[in-house]
């Protein structure tokens, strides 16, 4: 029995030995194929195997095997892929050759990858790593004149301001129109959950440096796997993970300095008083009859209750608004592993004070990731984000106590008394005091988490299961003290809203692959996914502070509000996809998904949303040739449906809410519901050819689609008996149609290297139907109007004609002819105006390096817009009340014969100065958006210090814009008039310029 025990003992340990005598490791260098210079980075995998790491500074791996059978694949983004047998040596160096066609790269799309040679969809992608070096404010900012056929209004120079983003078009008219965000598989709150009537930007939360990339997916083929929420597209959005080999430190740092792009040029104190002079003197008000008054200082005594007339004051009210503004980013990355396991974690802090005074954001991030295999068959890992905000905000554009409506005040009128207070009797209300006598603050704190596992259950068949927490909470404080417009009359004011969401995500896939008899390549995917959202608030208010020193609520001696709310919204989802590939050229897929949510009726629940796309890699046909001028050609059809739920909870319901009557409880009815209540539906065709030229020097994409929306969820009108006028219902129809163009090209390659990017779209949006036709139109202050066969929000009114020579009097056209004229406003007819959507916009970007220098210039540009400035009808107003005034209305008619388009100031008589063209204006605009010039420090001077590497930049966003809008800024927008005022401008703060030096080095 002994004998034979030794006899296993031994065995054992001659297996043990025979195993670990297999294992051995191998090592050498990745090396440029062009240059010979070492690629760092590098990631080297041996097939078949969780076996992986990575090249370090000087481009050196080295990596334990078992065999001697296997391959070495070698691969890194803007180099061909290369796969190396793996032999009896001991020693593989290897040359990377550039690939700048990106066909062989890996894109991101719903729910799995794909080699972007084998996509049929039409898809966008936006490589992190071109701008690493770039301050952006938020993560969306990035693809700003990057991603063809996505348009991105900054919408304010306000920070943490919500962007305006439109993957091909306006889809909806009550809906949004925003696109569906997922990060890391879950998709993420994008709803604002604040009061102010400018939304928040929930994204802005992110830290830009933890994203890896961002892939849009803009035609319904690529995004139908979305079903019920793809209709204005999805952007998937990839964090960071560690990779295998040495662990690298990298550390940032940035500083730089920020101003307006533009700063109004208004009138000073002399110009101000001729001009209200004559104002009031042609209006009667000055003059020797009895009812008249004899002199201006007589009447501005009268009228404003101050003597400032005749004071020797020449206030610049418009440049108090503003500030000279600062940005400091620190943050630090690790990361690294081995082959079983890896590691990222990173921190940043960002502090921002903004252009406009009192505006300020800080954002705090950390971040940890980890991915480890369990065993040859078994991965799981996940990461957790955490970042908090602190945000210092100004007041809504449509405020009084907006810093930017300061430019309203007379420069007659001091900002400041004589004893150094702030100046409490001026015309209009000097908001400054809101910033000195009160506060405006809103935190957010906000989690992304998730877990996955991954299990290869067969060499082909791949589960995954996957789980994702996104958790917001919102608070908001406002405090206005004794001296402010708002909390002066009640002994001081507070407010309070605390909102919480949570939303939860589980996905689970199953992917089958398999190559049969080398031409058939087929793969399936099946999934289900559940989401769970969930939002509070709870909020209250109060006033009659003890002082000023008292900003809490709890000190407040009477509470005269409050209020709390809470929804919560589901979504049951089950999807499949299947992708066919024959002799590595005729491409098929075909997508099915099925969403079921709690956001509609019982009765239209459930929808199904389909896709089909086909490809024809015409490159890889015999007939092709040697493609020495041609070396790719893929042709792209697809057609699919998808669909828009972003719309409020339980609407399809007839709700009810608590009332007080005469103290008595009671209810009472507040929204009436239609349970056949369902999500927009939008059918999209598109047509794309991608093609290589020069080995791959110089690649084009072009797209062509069309997108017809239904079933529009539009407020319809019914008989006020029911106590209601209107009901939420599906009813109407519009559509988008356009093209895209883009081209990437290496034109020099050699010790100089340059290349260039280049992207256009062109975009045409029709409204097809409406309730019985009736056009939306709000009027009032704006011109935005919805009409069948016109754009979304076109401009709709007067049409301005000038000025009549003979007396100064406005005059407009009669009718849409626009051959005669009247100067009666009532009497001229309303007609269509101009349009807000471009006719195309675009990007326009070149990146140059000699050595250790390089130079990135990234522009955008947006043609044929109109902006209406509402705003013009008082800053442009030739005296037509007390504010101030742009320095062009001195140019107003003065005598017969006069010829100008500012007519005779006339005080509070409307001389030109209700809504018409006369305040629109052309919004194209060309914008060097980012300039980015760096100098990488050589390793030899650095490498004594344990520094791997290290580089030296200046960055410039925002350097120059050249419009001829004579506004602040062409990229505006003004959210609080509602969805149908595109393109309107309201005391609304221009972009940031801002300049930056900035630091990275790496150990």
């Amino acid at each position: 029995m002994r004998s034979k025990l030794l006899l296993l003992i031994l065995f054992c340990l001659s297996s043990t030995q025979l195993i670990y005598a297999q294992n051995r490791t191998i090592s050498g260098t990745v090396t440029d194929g062009s240059s010979g210079n070492p690629i760092s980075g590098v990631s080297v995998k041996v097939s078949e195997s969780n076996k992986i790491t990575q090249t370090d500074v000087s481009g050196k791996f080295s990596i334990e095997i078992s065999s001697n059978t296997g391959t070495l694949v070698f691969s890194y983004i803007g180099y061909h892929t290369k796969q190396v047998p793996i032999t009896n040596s001991n020693t593989y160096d290897v040359t990377l050759l550039p690939s700048e066609a990106t066909i062989d790269e890996v894109v991101v799309v719903g729910y799995g990858t794909q080699l972007k040679k084998d996509v049929t969809g039409s898809t966008s992608t936006v490589k992190m790593s071109d701008l690493e070096n770039v301050p952006l404010p938020t993560i969306e900012s990035a693809l700003q004149g990057r991603a063809s056929g996505v348009f991105i209004n900054s919408s304010s120079g306000k920070l943490g301001q919500a962007l305006q983003i439109r993957v091909r078009g306006t889809s909806s008219i009550t809906a949004s129109s925003q696109p569906l965000f997922v990060i890391d598989g879950v998709p993420v709150i994008t709803r604002d959950m604040g009061t102010y009537t400018e939304p928040e930007n929930p994204l802005a939360a992110i830290n830009p440096d933890d994203i890896e990339s961002m892939d849009i997916l803009k035609d319904a083929s690529a995004a139908a796997i979305y079903g019920a929420r793809g209709s204005n597209g999805v952007v998937l959005i990839t964090t960071k993970k560690g990779k295998a080999g040495r662990t690298n430190i990298d550390v940032g740092y940035y500083y730089g300095g920020s101003k307006p792009t533009k700063v109004g040029k208004f009138l000073n104190s002399q110009q101000y008083r001729e001009l209200l002079t004559a104002s009031l003197t042609n209006a009667g008000y000055i003059g020797s009859a009895p009812d008249q008054y004899s002199s201006m200082s007589e009447f501005w005594e009268d009228w404003t209750g101050t003597n400032d007339w005749d004071e020797n004051y020449d206030s610049d009210w418009a440049n108090q608004a503003f500030r000279t503004g600062n940005v400091q980013q620190l943050s630090l990355t690790m990361s690294g592993g081995n082959d079983k396991t890896r590691f990222i974690a990173s921190g940043a802090h960002n502090d921002n004070k903004g252009i406009l005074v009192g505006n300020r954001y800080v954002r705090t991030s950390g971040r940890l990731g980890l991915d480890h295999n369990v065993s040859t068959w078994l991965t799981f890992g996940g990461n957790i984000n955490l970042n908090k905000i602190d945000n210092y905000r100004v007041s809504s554009d449509n405020a009084f106590s907006n810093p930017q409506q300061l430019n309203a005040l007379p420069p007659i009128q001091p900002i400041r008394n004589a004893d150094g207070e702030l100046n409490n009797n001026t015309v209009y209300y000097n908001n400054l005091i809101d910033l000195e006598n009160g506060r405006q603050m809103s935190n957010t704190y906000r989690t992304f988490s998730n877990i996955y596992a991954t299990a290869q259950i067969t060499p082909n068949l791949v589960f995954r299961t996957e789980y994702g927490l996104d958790l917001l909470i919102l608070e908001e404080e406002m405090f206005l003290g004794s001296r402010t417009q708002d909390g002066g009359d009640v002994g001081g004011y507070g407010f309070s809203h605390i909102a919480k969401s949570i939303n939860y995500n589980f996905n689970n896939t199953l992917t089958y692959s398999k190559l049969f008899n080398d031409i058939h390549d087929f793969s399936i995917l099946l999934g289900m996914s559940y989401q769970d959202g969930q939002f509070r608030y709870t909020q209250a208010e109060g006033n009659s502070f003890p002082s000023d020193k008292f900003q809490k609520i709890a000190s407040a001696a009477v509470k005269s509000d409050a209020s709390s709310y809470e929804d919560q919204f589901s979504f049951l989802s089950y999807f499949g996809r299947i992708n066919y590939k024959l002799k590595n050229r005729y491409l098929l897929e075909g997508s099915l998904r099925v969403d079921g949510s709690s956001r509609f009726g019982p009765e239209r629940k459930y929808g199904t949303f389909p896709a089909a796309s086909i490809g024809w890699v015409v490159s890889e046909e015999d007939f092709f040739g040697d493609g020495s001028t041609w070396n790719y050609l893929k042709a792209r059809v697809s057609y699919g449906l998808t669909g828009n739920a972003e719309i409020g909870n339980y609407l399809w319901r007839t709700l009810y809410s608590g009332v007080n009557y005469a103290g008595t409880p009671g209810t009472k009815p507040t929204t009436l519901g239609d349970r056949e209540l369902t999500w927009e539906n939008t059918k999209a065709t598109n047509i794309g050819l991608d093609l290589g030229f020069f080995n791959d020097h110089l690649t084009f994409t072009f797209d062509a689609y069309h997108k017809k929306t239904t079933d529009l969820l539009l407020n319809v009108p019914i008989i006020s008996t029911s106590g209601f006028t209107s009901i939420l219902q599906n009813y109407g129809e519009l559509e988008n149609k356009g093209l895209e163009f883009s081209f990437n090209s290496r034109n020099l390659v050699n010790t100089i290297k340059w290349s260039t990017s280049f992207n256009i779209a062109f975009n045409k949006n029709k409204v097809l139907k409406l309730v019985d036709g009736q056009p939306i139109y709000p009027g009032g202050r704006y011109l935005g109007r919805v009409e069948e066969g016109k754009p979304f929000g076109y401009f709709y009114g007067k049409a301005y004609a000038g000025v009549d020579p003979n007396n100064g009097d406005a005059l407009y056209y009669v009718d849409d002819t626009r051959t005669a004229t009247t100067n009666d406003y009532n009497a001229a007819g309303d007609q269509e105006l101009g349009t807000p959507h471009p006719k195309f916009y675009g990007g326009f970007g070149n990146r140059f390096s000699y050595k250790n220098f390089d130079l990135d210039i990234q522009t955008q540009f947006v043609y044929g817009n109109d902006i209406y400035n509402a705003a013009g009808a008082f800053q442009a107003a030739n005296g037509d009340y007390f504010d101030n005034q742009l320095v062009s209305q001195m140019n107003y008619w003065k005598q017969p014969g006069d010829i100008t388009d500012i007519p005779q100031p006339r005080f509070d008589e409307a001389n030109g100065t209700r809504p018409s063209s006369r305040y629109l204006q052309d919004g194209s605009y060309f914008r060097v958006k980012n300039v980015v010039l760096g100098y990488n420090i050589p390793s030899a001077s650095i490498s004594k210090y344990k520094i791997n590497n290290a580089r030296v930049y200046l960055s410039a966003t925002n350097l120059f814009t050249i419009t001829n809008y004579e506004g602040y800024d062409p990229e505006i927008n003004t959210t609080f008039a509602g969805n149908y005022q595109l393109g309107t401008d309201f005391y609304t703060p221009p972009q940031a310029r801002t300049i930056t030096f900035g630091i990275n080095v790496g150990f």
